[in-house]
């Protein structure tokens, strides 16, 4: 008969597994909140803008609770998180969102997923990675996979519009493989809980400030009920919770673990799009995203390393 020490392994990997799943599927829900934000008229300035200013309690409370954790924090740690910040969760969001205004939910999802093999081009450039043939093998394969699917979406939508917001995603994802190639020490050092939080606190006030700049910022506040309401489960449900949520999966199962759960992420991504949004679900984009999921689930199996997890 097992005992409750011989079960709690197994138990614990469960519990793991139903946050990384749960995180990338909320994750993957911010597209289709983002959509629905679009229909009511606001757009990417506000709407990351009221993202953010929800989410900013919720983050700033965090990073106070981890303040006095070791190592002290230097100002050059600081000089690092406060650029680690807009780069990897202000940029990368910004120009998601803008993006996003152009092309549909599942796409925008299939390119960010691109981010583990930027990551691996970046190590190639800048560490002198050695490539394997496997890894050559994945990237071909998720990069086939992309290009069904934005020639599927040429063939739906207009043209000028799918290029122009397939480039601003994929300029988000290479300005989040960025954030995660120059990431790698300071979380290790610093710890992931207190960098994300003090790097999200960055990205709040960033996104408040551009706010402000760009228009008065009391009309911030001018909004309707359902933009409120939509800005609170973007906030919430699609930024705060799977940000955590992912992290108690990350401990629990480990880094690579959960990052393989979240290719889920496409796959629910393509089919609340269809449900919510009417986005039409097609063979063509099946095809794509099976080519995309398999490339990117043989890298993340070939190097460790890769266990890239999304937290924007």
């Amino acid at each position: 008969m097992q005992t409750n020490s011989q079960l709690r392994p197994s138990s614990y990997y469960l519990v793991g597994l139903i946050f990384a799943l749960a995180g990338a599927i909320l994750f993957s829900a911010k597209a289709i909140v983002a959509k629905l934000l679009y229909r009511e008229g606001i757009d990417a300035v506000s709407l990351i803008a009221l993202r953010m200013l929800l989410a900013a309690p919720f983050f700033v409370a965090v990073a106070f609770w981890t303040w006095r954790q070791l190592p002290a924090l230097s100002a050059r740690d600081f000089f690092r998180i406060t650029l680690l910040g807009l780069l990897g969760y202000y940029l990368s969001s910004f120009l998601d969102f803008l993006g996003l205004q152009y092309i549909s939910a599942g796409l925008e999802r299939l390119i960010l997923f691109l981010t583990p093999s930027f990551v691996l081009l970046f190590n190639i450039g800048w560490f002198k990675q050695r490539v394997t043939p496997r890894q050559w093998l994945s990237l071909g394969i998720a990069y086939c996979g992309i290009v069904l699917v934005f020639w599927h979406d040429l063939q739906i939508g207009g043209q000028h519009h799918v290029v122009l917001g397939s480039t601003l995603v994929l300029a988000s994802a290479i300005a989040y493989a960025l954030y995660l190639v120059f990431s790698g020490e300071l979380l290790q050092r610093v710890g992931t809980l207190r960098l994300v939080a003090l790097a999200m606190s960055v990205s709040c006030m960033a996104c408040l400030l551009q706010y402000a700049v760009l228009r008065p910022f009391s009309t911030l506040f001018n909004q309707t009920l359902p933009v409120w309401g939509l800005s609170l489960i973007n906030a919430t449900l699609c930024t705060v919770f799977p940000v955590f949520l992912t992290m108690m999966a990350v401990a629990r199962i480990g880094a690579s673990n959960a990052s393989q759960a979240g290719m889920v992420g496409p796959v629910s991504t393509l089919f609340l799009g269809f449900w919510i949004l009417t986005e039409p679900i097609t063979p063509l984009q099946l095809l794509g995203t099976a080519l995309v999921i398999t490339g990117i689930f043989i890298l993340s199996r070939n190097n460790s390393r890769l266990g890239i997890v999304n937290t924007k």
